[in-house]
């Protein structure tokens, strides 16, 4: 069955009871309202597949410059060892969290249960501005592929007026429902990725083995810093479905079966068209820039399938929007649920039970960073999540240690001390990425994170002198498990 959630008042809440294995067997979840009444629809296996999907890639867009950066072969290595040492250590850890904690807030939740309401608040700053960062990004690709079939979207007012239209409209279509979204997304997911298989499909007799191999061109220099955010960019934000674990019909079951096939699905929709266009087309290392699929289809199919292609993309980008952006949304109304933001930020839509604050509010950020440079965005993002993801190994070891008898219906079958060695490996990626970044990066993310910590205490003295609505964070409990 789903969790039983109920309120019981006559009981003292956990966070209240003396410490002891009883108090860390039940903890309170921010299941939100609709969970509690459970008249809203749920998100069922196979939509949450494709939001899961559409959180981490959304298709191979994107995955060009990591061509340019290193040449195929590291291109390929990178895809091909990526996922063992980031992508799988994420996602486990996010199944036995999201199972243990089934409620909507995710890794703030988590956070805020290993090291207190400061680091809550910090890794709810931290991803939620990576989160709207990212979600940024996905207008400017939309509208750099749409210019490849319309030129006047390349520069001037048309390119500067089509960015926040798209930008709005997909807004509202999140508005209407995660249920919505969810389906949206499995539609999306089909359709943009029908025209790489086909592409794949017709570049096999072209394809020449040797030129896997290459390192790439002579003379040019190794962007390493391009190399790996892109990889990176690619390949995260598996986490990100956790903000809306309360949505999750029965979550301890579907989540952990959900990222499996995610994860699969994910590196199997990067590699086949890598594989076919490094091994078949033959151009300028310099031309692997984003957007370089759609020219490789035209060389490998034709025109018709580099349209296609292009169209697909556009598709691709919408479901990117849509995933991430309730991602965000539904994090920022955890956090209210947690005490941690306004009650203000619960609130949902009457009409489709959306927290349309925390759409208006990421719309409304999103925007603010369109018009940044793509490289720049992507880079500023992963910095950001970098921070979160090292907060986030560090709370699910402590849980682990702080909480050893909590119920987890999924858990990862290590001891703590391989645990550790599981999470170091990432934990290292994430101090790579974040060495590799620029001047600029480090002084965009230094002052968010200023800005987080003071937002916290703000928020601490408006509840301390009862300016503003706070949540107590204890919002139900869930007892049992999923019969």
């Amino acid at each position: 069955m789903e969790p039983e959630i109920r309120r019981q008042n006559a009981k003292p809440s956990p966070e209240k009871s003396p410490p002891g294995p009883d108090a860390a067997a039940i903890l309170p979840v921010t299941a939100g309202p609709a969970a509690a009444k459970g008249a809203a629809k749920k998100l069922t296996l196979i939509p949450l597949i494709f939001l899961i999907y559409f959180e981490v890639a959304g298709g191979p867009y994107g995955e060009e410059p990591a061509v340019q950066a290193a040449g195929p072969l590291l291109a390929l290595v990178g895809f091909l060892v990526f996922p063992f040492i980031w992508s799988i250590p994420e996602a486990l850890v996010t199944a036995e969290l999201s199972t243990a904690f089934p409620g909507n807030g995710g890794f703030v939740l988590w956070a805020e249960r290993a090291f207190g309401p400061l680091c809550g608040s910090l890794m709810g700053t931290w991803k939620f501005l990576s989160g709207v960062i990212n979600v940024a990004a996905f207008p400017v690709l939309c509208i750099d592929y749409v210019e490849k079939l319309f030129p006047v979207f390349e520069s001037g007012w048309p390119r500067n007026v089509a960015i926040p239209i798209s930008t709005l409209m997909l807004s509202l279509l999140n508005y209407t429902g995660l249920t919505i979204v969810g389906y949206t997304a499995v539609v999306l997911g089909i359709v943009s990725l029908m025209p790489f298989l086909v592409m794949s499909s017709i570049a096999i007799p072209k394809i020449h083995p040797h030129r896997w191999l290459s390192l790439g061109q002579k003379g040019v220099k190794k962007d390493w810093n391009l190399y790996f955010n892109t990889l990176f960019w690619n390949l995260n934000f598996w986490d990100n479905v956790s903000t809306m674990a309360g949505e999750v019909d029965r979550p301890q079951k579907t989540f952990p079966v959900a990222l499996l096939v995610a994860v699969v699905f994910t590196c199997v929709a990067y590699l086949i068209p890598l594989f076919a266009v490094t091994g078949s087309v033959m151009v300028d290392q310099s031309q692997w820039e984003t957007g370089f699929m759609a020219d490789a289809a035209e060389i490998i199919g034709g025109k018709w399938l580099k349209i296609w292609l292009e169209i697909g993309a556009v598709l691709s980008t919408i479901g990117l929007y849509e995933a991430q952006l309730s991602s965000s949304a539904f994090q920022l109304l955890g956090m209210a649920d947690l005490g941690i933001l306004p009650k203000v930020f619960a609130v949902r839509s009457k009409w489709f039970d959306t927290p349309w604050l925390g759409i208006l509010l990421s719309t409304a950020i999103c925007l603010g960073f369109s018009y940044m440079n793509f490289t720049s965005i992507i880079s500023s993002a992963n910095f950001l999540y970098s921070l979160g993801m090292l907060l986030e190994f560090a709370s699910f070891l402590w849980l682990r240690r702080k909480m050893p008898t909590l119920k987890r219906p999924y858990q990862i079958p290590l001891s703590l001390p391989w645990l550790a060695v599981l999470s170091l490996v990432p934990c290292a990626f994430l101090v790579v990425i974040m060495v590799y970044a620029t001047k600029v990066v480090y002084l965009v993310s230094g002052l968010m994170t200023v800005g987080g910590i003071a937002w916290f205490f703000l928020m601490r003295l408006c509840k301390s002198r009862k300016i503003l609505k706070f949540s107590n964070g204890d919002i139900g409990e869930v007892l049992g498990e999923d019969r």
